[in-house]
């Protein structure tokens, strides 16, 4: 049986790191195969005892420092300290089906693949009405057009994955995270990964559950901070990413021209979700909710050119 070691960056989570944690006790892959090392950037909340509760609880659970904080940084701890022969990189924010590793595995071996994620399922984190709008958006395509979203009929490759199941090997051939990128790590290594012929695979039946933020402010803010380190790469790497990152941007730099079918085009959906979720409600605050996702990305995205400039 192949040893599996999972990989937590985390920071600030004690909302959502008992669950996840949880899930993953839940795992049907044997758990003498298995260890979760979770990688705690100073956090300033009750993150830290949530995790050492588990572990001394569950000995293949192990809790270690990220004392420079940021997400590439403990990627890159985790794996360094990991014994695994498959590397598993998993998200706080996020519970996993009880076969998602087996699966991740088994696709791993039948598809020769180099890395493998499937869906991700987005649950409102909060029961009201922006936390239900938050997920509705990040759900649909006019919202967030990644395959790891959208899903698929069949295994197929894709150029990116959520979280993603590593082969070992793959971080000897090509090295580590980047960690200049303190977001979009991910997406730069697998670009990497593509870059040098191998293999990404999505299957729609490896799902994840993922709980994005559950008020406007904090999702206008992560959308800016996705939408500037969609840019700021470049002033890194020389790798760009794919156009659907860039169309915010495009959006935005297109004003006022680009807002009026943008309305229609907005407007249209959210009818087709108040009506798909029964609550006419969506209707009114859909619109909002999209203008948040595509407006604070794109203007992030400016403020990324800007800083490459400077």
């Amino acid at each position: 049986m192949i040893k599996v070691s999972i990989i937590i960056p985390c920071r600030n989570e004690e909302k959502f790191i008992g669950r996840c944690l949880q899930s993953l006790l839940e795992q049907d892959y044997p758990k003498e195969n298995l260890e979760v090392l979770v990688i705690d950037g100073n956090s300033e909340d009750g993150t830290r005892e949530i995790i050492r509760d588990f572990s001394s609880k569950h000995s293949f659970i192990k809790l270690l420092e990220n004392l420079k904080k940021f997400t590439p940084f403990g990627l890159n701890i985790g794996i360094k300290n990991s014994r695994g022969e498959v590397i598993v990189r998993m998200d706080a924010h996020a519970s996993y089906e009880k076969d998602y590793v087996s699966k991740c595995v088994k696709y791993l071996q039948e598809y020769n693949a180099d890395n493998v994620g499937g869906v991700i399922k987005t649950l409102p984190a909060k029961n009201t009405l922006m936390a239900k709008a938050i997920a509705n958006c990040l759900s649909h395509p006019f919202g967030a057009a990644s395959d790891f979203r959208m899903g698929a009929a069949q295994p197929k490759e894709t150029d990116t994955v959520f979280g993603g199941c590593y082969k070992r090997e793959v971080f000897e051939k090509i090295g580590l995270f980047n960690e200049n990128l303190l977001r979009s790590q991910d997406m730069e290594f697998n670009l990497r990964l593509k870059k040098a012929g191998g293999k990404i695979l999505l299957a729609p039946d490896i799902v994840a559950y993922y709980y994005p933020q559950s008020n406007l402010f904090n999702f206008f803010k992560h959308n800016f901070e996705d939408g500037v380190w969609a840019i700021l790469p470049l002033k890194f790497v020389k790798i760009p990413f794919k156009l659907r990152h860039y169309i915010p941007l495009i959006f935005v730099l297109t004003l006022p021209l680009s807002i009026w079918p943008y309305i229609l085009i907005s407007l249209f959906f959210s009818l087709q979700i108040a009506f798909r979720e029964r609550d006419f409600r969506l209707f009114f605050i859909m619109p909002l909710t999209f203008f948040c996702r595509h407006f604070g990305y794109g203007l992030g995205s400016i403020w990324g050119l800007v800083k490459i400039i400077l």
